[in-house]
């Protein structure tokens, strides 16, 4: 049988992707294989084309199994509903989870960016002794996930669902004519900005320091992700330093890492730093 490429277990579903050559014969082979080894897969979908957007969608088609796009995902002490297609959810990103969580300190207050299903803020509320987390996403669909997801992991009096375009979601909290509609993340800008800032950022040409900087204060720690190939680190560094400088705050870099291969030559990258 041909060689197919590798494929991705969230829980009950597995995502496979397949070679262009690969026959329907061949697909269907693979599938009942799939099933029969992996005791915990119930549905297998193919993945079809990349993920597209800001919001970060895939699109898969049903191949063998339970007909649902709908999973049922365990991580790290915490559980997860998603639908695959209408929102973005990486188990690659595992381990980075439950470093970020072992980076929070007692009592600070965290807020994470393009959150999605809250995976990040979840975890870090699970596995830290964080005071809150406040968790960002603009998808409408991964926004009631996020909201479910909360509940099912019994944290809705540490994590803060906080909907809409971060730039607008601040931009409103600054209102002079005290007309605007206050949400959590509004209220607590009254009084005090993060600790903590987690930017698990799609690839995005906006790099959104801007918004991470108007809510850092002296001693914020920001953990930023972006995407770079393997000989350009020093150029996603310098940006940060540039940005910084740009609306003149200083900072110090704390760690500059690998955070995965996304392509040959290609990674997710993190870099760690501090708002002096």
């Amino acid at each position: 049988m041909k060689k197919q490429r590798a494929f991705d277990i969230l829980g009950n579903i597995a995502v496979v992707r397949f070679p262009k050559e690969f026959k329907q014969k061949d697909k269907k082979r693979f599938t009942e294989k799939l099933l029969k080894e992996q005791k915990s897969v119930k549905t297998v979908l193919e993945k079809q084309g990349r993920i597209k957007g800001r919001l970060r969608k895939i699109s898969t088609k049903y191949l063998a199994g339970e007909k649902t796009k709908e999973v049922l995902y365990k991580e790290n002490g915490c559980v997860f509903r998603f639908n695959i297609d209408s929102t973005y959810f990486s188990p690659r990103l595992s381990n980075e989870r439950k470093e970020i969580a072992s980076k929070i300190k007692k009592g600070e207050n965290v807020l994470v960016m393009f959150a999605g299903v809250a995976p990040f803020s979840i975890i870090i509320a699970k596995n830290s002794k964080a005071e809150r987390v406040f968790s960002n996403e603009l998808n409408r669909e991964a926004n009631k996930y996020a909201k479910l997801n909360i509940e099912l992991n019994k944290l809705k009096d540490k994590v803060e669902l906080v909907s809409g375009d971060i730039k607008r979601v601040i931009g409103s909290s600054v209102d002079t004519q005290g007309c605007a509609p206050k949400n959590s993340l509004q209220e607590f800008l009254q009084g005090a900005k993060f600790d903590v800032i987690v930017m698990p950022r799609p690839q995005l040409r906006d790099s959104f320091l801007e918004q991470a900087f108007m809510l850092s204060k002296k001693n914020t720690r920001i953990y930023y992700y972006d995407f770079c190939d393997t000989d350009k680190i020093d150029l996603v560094v310098e940006k940060i330093k540039q940005e910084a400088k740009k609306f003149k705050k200083k900072i110090k870099i704390l760690n500059v890492k690998s955070a995965g291969e996304i392509a040959p030559y290609k990674i997710r990258l993190r870099v760690d730093f501090q708002v002096l």
